[in-house]
């Protein structure tokens, strides 16, 4: 489980293509001794186990992750290259604060950005939500974006907005200052509406 409060952005710096596997080695700016092989950190969102590490003299770390067909189909991790930029955030331990809300690190599918809006201090985006998970998305509720904890601002159909504080933008804290619009990015709506949604259904 994560938070969707990210803690590093990691850069991939290889990407193994073999058969139906991608492998991808991430610079982190991690403690090595703090992460053990088998862990799950979120990678842009995506929960993916670490397996295999390289200290190095800086004191960063190169960890390698696999990425399995489904994972492939339905994300972008397919298109990462070595430069790529991604949001990392290390999995919840027993204690943590849950300063975000409750992720998976299961990405529903890819939204994708229709507009970017810098009114100064903060930035609003807005989102089109493929139909399917729409439905899953609330004014004032919670989604997680590229592994990032968000708040949406309001809904209109399939699209729907937030607003972006100057921190969130920083080049160091996430990769939010980069994005523009036509971007797709990884979207996992709020576990507690999706459960809703489902026992609705049964009802």
């Amino acid at each position: 489980m994560f938070t969707g409060i990210i803690t590093d952005v990691g850069r991939v710096t290889a990407v193994e293509r073999r058969n139906d596997v991608n492998r991808i080695t991430i610079d982190s700016a991690y403690d090595a001794a703090t992460i053990a092989i088998g862990a799950s950190i979120a990678c842009a969102g995506v929960c993916l186990t670490v397996i295999s590490l390289a200290p190095q003299a800086d004191g960063r770390v190169l960890f390698d992750v696999e990425a399995a067909p489904e994972t492939l189909d339905l994300t972008e991790v397919g298109k990462w290259e070595p430069g790529t930029r991604i949001n990392l955030e290390r999995s919840l331990k027993l204690g943590d604060e849950l300063g975000g809300h409750m992720v998976s690190g299961h990405v529903d599918g890819v939204a994708t950005i229709v507009s970017r809006e810098d009114l100064g201090e903060t930035t609003r985006f807005v989102f089109e939500a493929p139909h399917r998970l729409a439905k899953f998305i609330a004014t004032k509720g919670s989604v997680a974006l590229d592994g990032t904890s968000l708040t949406v601002n309001w809904v209109e159909g399939d699209r729907f907005s937030v607003l972006l504080i100057p921190h969130t933008l920083t080049a160091d804290v996430t990769t939010w200052g980069s994005r523009q619009a036509g971007d797709r990015v990884h979207l996992e709506v709020d576990q507690m509406a999706r459960y809703v949604a489902r026992l609705t259904e049964a009802a």
